[in-house]
């Protein structure tokens, strides 16, 4: 063999395992922990998937997300976050008040991306909204600020009902307190009477609506929480059983026969959630990122549902909504 051929044969030979080596590098491994199921979130993971892609992130690709679904099971979270700590994942994203909560007592170093629907100063998770100044940064979805609206578009809806019952899931406390004292601070004005109830199971949300039946409740106002999400079919079909009109925070849960909901855009929220991701995992910090808040909403209606109910739409009601499903 010429000495000029044996050059480059060990030159070849020498620069192949570095490049394989750097193929085989890892993908930083973002941690999305999120109450209910895949299947009752599915939108919110197409869009915070979609937020990844805009910031430069295709999953598989160059980014590994592990997907960790509750199903309102939060006992289970410090066993999850001492599991994602020890393996120092790159981010954990943390749409929800509960796991939010748990990974910022769970670590100080490990960069939180949180979409939360109180104020997260108030959840003690971030120093202010224009500098978060420590792991953690965000969306405010607002919540509590839309609490309110909600009730008063049951009663322009139902004008009639005057016994309102609110259903909250006990063990996400900060949303079930805020939902229950908003509400009650609103209702008066409105010459509403409102009566709480809360359910974490299927039995226990079964349980919830024989009382509702024998209390002879006009309407039902649900909390915005990911566990109502997971359990839309059921609600659907009790409402529908029972023939009581009710008010929800997220359009999934229309769309599965419920009869109207208005909140936060929460595909968007989730795209801001992958967006920040991919903008921590280039390197931004945390503590330099603002806390982002919830500009786009959404009045949902199903018409198919109200006619079933027996319900004729005001015309002031419909002319607001931004959806109406026939």
């Amino acid at each position: 063999m010429r000495r000029r051929e044996f050059i480059k044969v060990i030159a070849g030979s020498a620069a192949w395992p570095l490049t394989a080596t750097a193929q085989q590098q890892p993908s930083p491994v973002v941690a999305f922990i999120r109450d209910g199921s895949a299947k009752s979130n599915a939108r919110g993971e197409a869009g915070f998937r979609k937020g990844l892609n805009e910031a430069g992130f295709i999953e598989g690709q160059n980014v590994t997300v592990e997907y960790h679904w509750l199903e309102g099971k939060y006992d289970g979270l410090p066993a999850l976050l001492a599991d994602l700590v020890r393996r120092n994942v790159s981010v954990i994203a943390t749409p929800g008040n509960v796991p939010t909560r748990a990974a910022k007592d769970a670590t100080a170093s490990i960069p939180i991306v949180f979409g939360v629907g109180e104020d997260p100063v108030e959840l003690g998770v971030v120093a202010s909204l224009a500098k978060p100044g420590g792991n953690a940064t965000g969306i405010n979805f607002l919540v509590g600020e839309v609490t309110a609206k909600r009730l008063r578009l049951l009663h322009d809806m139902v004008p009639g009902a005057v016994r309102i019952v609110v259903l909250l899931n006990p063990g996400n406390v900060v949303v079930a307190d805020s939902t229950l004292r908003e509400v009650q601070k609103a209702a008066p004005a409105m010459g509403l009477q409102i009566h709480s109830i809360k359910a974490t199971t299927t039995s226990e949300i079964d349980a919830a609506f024989d009382t509702m039946r024998n209390e002879r409740a006009d309407a039902l106002f649900v909390a915005a929480d990911g566990l109502f999400t997971s359990r839309r079919a059921q609600l659907a079909t009790l409402t529908a059983r029972d023939r009581i009109p009710a008010i929800y925070a997220i359009r999934e849960i229309v769309e599965t026969g419920g009869l109207m909901s208005y909140g936060t855009d929460l595909t968007d929220m989730f795209r801001q959630l992958g967006i920040y991701s991919g903008s921590i995992l280039k390197g931004a910090k945390p503590a330099d990122m603002p806390v982002l808040q919830s500009t786009k909403f959404e009045f949902v209606i199903n018409a198919t549902t109200a006619k079933a109910l027996g319900l004729t739409i005001p015309a002031g009601v419909i002319s607001i909504a931004d959806e109406v499903i026939e």
